[in-house]
C-alpha cells in the first residue's frame, strides 16, 4: 500500500528505486557476437550502466577478476586478439563520478581458438549434366558469422573471384577448378583457402572434358 501511494508522477523515480530495490544492473556486451574467435580478429566490449547519462560514469573492464582496462570515460573498448591467452571471463565496472557509487555488469565469456581455420569445399557431384548445374558448399567449422568468397580457374586461365557470391551454397554451370574461403568481421578476417574441387561438364556428343 505504501509503495503504491508513493507512485505519484513527481515521485516516479523514488518509487522505482524503492519498489525494485536498485536500479537496473550494468550490462556488458561484445561485438561481434561470435561463439568463438581466432587470433587476428577484432573484438569490441561495450558497457551500459542503464542509469543516468553515459558521461555520468567512469568505466573499467576486468578479465578473470583482474584489471584489464583501468577507469576511463570510454564505455567501449576495442581490442585485437593476439593469443589464446585472450580467452577468459570479462566484466565491466562503472563508477558514478559524483557519488562514487559502483555497479558491476554481467560476465561475458570469450573463447579464442588456436589454429587458423580452413574452409571446406564439397560438391553434390563433380559432373555437370547436360543443361544442368552442380551445387557447391563452403563451410567453416567451430564458429559462426561467415560469408564466403568463391574462386574459379581452368588449366588455361588464371584464378579469378566469382563476382556477387557470398553465400555458403552456390550453383555452377561451368566446368573448372573451384575453391573458397570464409570471411567475417570488420576489419575483415579471412580463413585459409579450401582444397580445390575439379568440376567437369558433360558434352552432348563426347566424353567428359
Amino acid at each position: 500500500m505504501g509503495a503504491t501511494l508513493l507512485c505519484e508522477p513527481g515521485l516516479f523515480l523514488l518509487c522505482t528505486l524503492l519498489c525494485s530495490g536498485h536500479a537496473q544492473d550494468a550490462v556488458l556486451t561484445i561485438e561481434p557476437k561470435w561463439s568463438s574467435f581466432f587470433i587476428g580478429e577484432f573484438i569490441v566490449f561495450k558497457c551500459d550502466m542503464n542509469e543516468g547519462k553515459d558521461t555520468d560514469w567512469l568505466y573499467k573492464f576486468n578479465k578473470d577478476g583482474r584489471d584489464f582496462i583501468l577507469y576511463s570515460e570510454y564505455k567501449e573498448h576495442g581490442s585485437n586478439i593476439t593469443s589464446t591467452g585472450d580467452s577468459g571471463e570479462y566484466q565491466c565496472v562503472g563508477e558514478m563520478k559524483i557519488s562514487h557509487d559502483t555497479k558491476n555488469s554481467n560476465t561475458v565469456s570469450v573463447t579464442v581458438l588456436a589454429d587458423k581455420p580452413r574452409a571446406t569445399l564439397t560438391a553434390g557431384t563433380t559432373i555437370i549434366p547436360v543443361g544442368g548445374s552442380v551445387t557447391l558448399t563452403c563451410s567453416v567449422q567451430s564458429s559462426d558469422g561467415w560469408k564466403y568468397e568463391w574462386f574459379r580457374r581452368t588449366q588455361r586461365t588464371s584464378e579469378g573471384k566469382i563476382r556477387d557470391q557470398e553465400n555458403r551454397d552456390i550453383r555452377v554451370f561451368q566446368g573448372g577448378i573451384y575453391s573458397c574461403r570464409g570471411t567475417r568481421g570488420n576489419p575483415v578476417y579471412y580463413t585459409d583457402i579450401s582444397d580445390d574441387v575439379i568440376i567437369k561438364k558433360t558434352r552432348k556428343f563426347s566424353n567428359l572434358v
